[in-house]
């Protein structure tokens, strides 16, 4: 995407999101809606000012859990498609397994992760890492798949072996479908943080958020809200650069 293109995306996006403030604002404001149905953006700015502290360090509680599942988990789904690219026969084995596994809603796994691991920071990680590795598992092996025969037909015939031909041409054909996977995931990543800490945690958003709703504090649901969205599209964010500086030629 060209410099003038992306200025020009990231303008609308800044101009959608202040009419969307003003316009909630002004519902907000015009009707004097309860807290409990939809508190004004000014309202939730002052409780996040008011509870700076606690939300930010229940940020980046929960961004460190999401992170780490993250990597884990992206390490995880693009190894299991490279071992299916390099022993074919493993693949009968390995797709109806991990399909069975996320074919049950993640947050269905919870008493079980929270049991075996504990209320503490693994059981988040964990979670998040299977959520993410399905996801990446799929783009990556989608991506191996798409090599044409005819360039592994012509490689294999100067000699090339698997590995040869995984790391210079697989991989790089893979690419941009990985990447996707992994912009994707980002989001994911932290909704299931959080979902799994309002289940069992010592700390994190999605405790913040819970203790709020037992307080009847929705302005301060609100404001863990906001901050776990800007965690969120700051983490599509560097996810989605990363992608441009590495698929260049997308």
């Amino acid at each position: 995407m060209s410099a003038s293109r992306s200025s020009r995306a990231l303008q609308r996006g800044a101009l959608g999101m202040v009419l969307l403030v003003l316009a909630w604002e002004g519902v907000a404001r015009g009707f004097n809606l309860p807290a409990y149905t939809l508190p004004s953006v000014s309202a939730i700015l002052g409780s996040i000012f008011d509870h700076r502290t606690t939300l930010f360090l229940a940020g980046a509680y929960t961004f460190a859990e999401a992170f780490s599942g993250y990597v884990i988990g992206a390490v995880i789904g693009i190894a299991l498609a490279v071992v299916i690219t390099l022993v074919p026969m493993t693949r009968n084995a390995i797709v109806p397994v991990a399909t069975s596994i996320n074919s049950v809603p993640v947050v269905a796994w919870s008493p079980l992760i929270l049991l075996w691991f504990g209320i503490g920071m693994p059981s988040k990680v964990v979670m998040v890492a299977l959520a993410v590795s399905f996801t990446v598992f799929l783009s990556a092996l989608a991506g191996l798949d798409r090599v044409d025969r005819r360039s592994v037909d012509l490689m294999r015939s100067f000699g090339a072996g698997r590995l040869a031909i995984l790391f210079r041409l697989r991989l790089p054909t893979a690419l941009p479908l990985i990447a996707a996977g992994l912009r994707v995931s980002t989001v994911r990543a932290v909704i299931v943080a959080i979902v799994t800490e309002m289940l069992g945690a010592y700390d994190g958003l999605g405790w913040v958020i819970y203790q709020a709703v037992l307080q009847v504090d929705f302005v301060k649901v609100w404001s863990a809200i906001f901050i776990a969205s800007a965690a969120s599209l700051a983490f599509f964010g560097l996810v989605g650069l990363a992608e441009r500086r590495l698929v260049f030629w997308k």
